[in-house]
């Protein structure tokens, strides 16, 4: 038989991290994503430091927080049979 456990502690994380990710954390990916394509656009910024970071520090930056709010995502799907197995396994909410 495996041990089931789930302490207050662990229903305290579970909603914290509910709150952290269902409270705007996705979003503000998405405005930092808006600022860096306007940072991206020749017409608006434009110079040597514009154009490295137009080539490189942008897009791999871009690619770092698309998969950052594709996890996050993936982890907003998973909390909800998480937080079930957790007050499940404690006896309740």
């Amino acid at each position: 038989m495996s041990r089931v456990l789930s302490t207050e502690q662990a229903k305290t994380a579970i909603r914290q991290i509910q709150s952290i990710v269902n409270g705007g954390f996705t979003d503000q990916i998405s405005q930092l994503d808006a600022q860096g394509r306007i940072l991206s656009d020749s017409n608006v910024w434009d110079g040597p430091l514009a154009s490295t970071f137009r080539g490189s520090t942008w897009p791999e930056t871009k690619a770092a927080l698309d998969k950052a709010k594709t996890e996050l995502e993936q982890l907003r799907t998973q909390l909800d049979k998480i937080s079930q197995d957790i007050f499940t396994a404690g006896g309740g909410a």
